[in-house]
């Protein structure tokens, strides 16, 4: 997206800064957290987005090298690119795990229904569960109004029962603020056999909300996110309800 490093007040920034058309802050490797509390975004509902694409760039590498064999192929009309092997129709699902200050721990994801409650505990709540990849793709609410009662939210993405193709998507996941510009925490890193990702973690430090970029993929799913942070939870095979057809 062509982002580049920001200076503020001749010191280096906690991020990289986007042009004044995009408005947003993309938390690389290089820049890894920025403050909400600082940004005075730290009320209000965040709102967490997850939207996703087929990558398109193992194909046309594949064209472009058989132009040089077989010119007049350029004169013909491009083919429409199906669904096959080598482009899987990829069911990606937002979820969040959540402690709260007063030690309560759990999950919010499609899994098992467990959507969660934006007005009370645990404050988090999936609104719907894009399984085509929409433009409009998963939203996520967090009511920042009862941040002292959140202690920390790990913002996951996971593959659902399907044949793992993180290195074949394009996923964003893009936090809404209620104030200041969003943050886009992009994953292009490819891990072919990964089904669950850890995206982002937002604490509470001290009273001041950090929101920090992850990023590590998994080959299991929510399972062994919860071992890697920690969290403690007992695990048991989930299902989620058929898809809405009308």
């Amino acid at each position: 997206m062509g982002f580049l490093d920001g200076l503020l007040g001749g010191r280096t920034a906690d991020f990289d800064s986007g042009s004044s058309g995009s408005n947003a802050i993309e938390l690389t490797k290089r820049h890894q957290q920025v403050s909400l509390t600082k940004q005075g975004a730290a009320t209000g509902n965040l709102r967490v987005n997850l939207t996703w694409r087929m990558r398109t760039s193992d194909f046309g590498g594949l064209q472009r090298d058989s132009l040089f064999r077989h010119p007049f192929k350029a004169l013909r009309p491009p083919e429409v690119q199906g669904h096959g092997q080598s482009m899987v129709n990829v069911d990606l699902d937002l979820g969040c795990l959540y402690e709260l200050a007063d030690g309560t721990k759990g999950v919010v994801q499609p899994l098992g229904g467990y959507l969660g409650d934006v007005n009370a505990p645990p404050y988090v709540k999936l609104s719907g569960d894009d399984r085509f990849g929409s433009a409009s793709g998963e939203t996520m609410y967090v009511n920042l109004d009862h941040r002292d009662a959140i202690k920390r939210l790990l913002v996951f993405v996971y593959i659902y029962d399907q044949t793992p193709a993180f290195d074949r998507t394009h996923a964003v996941v893009t936090l809404y603020p209620s104030n200041g510009p969003r943050i886009e925490i992009g994953l292009d890193e490819r891990h072919p056999q990964a089904r669950s990702c850890a995206v982002v973690l937002i604490e509470n430090v001290k009273g001041e909300l950090v929101v920090r970029r992850e990023v590590k993929f998994v080959y299991g799913f929510q399972g062994e996110l919860d071992r890697l942070y920690g969290w403690g939870l007992t695990w048991g095979r989930g299902y989620k309800s058929k898809a809405d057809t009308a």
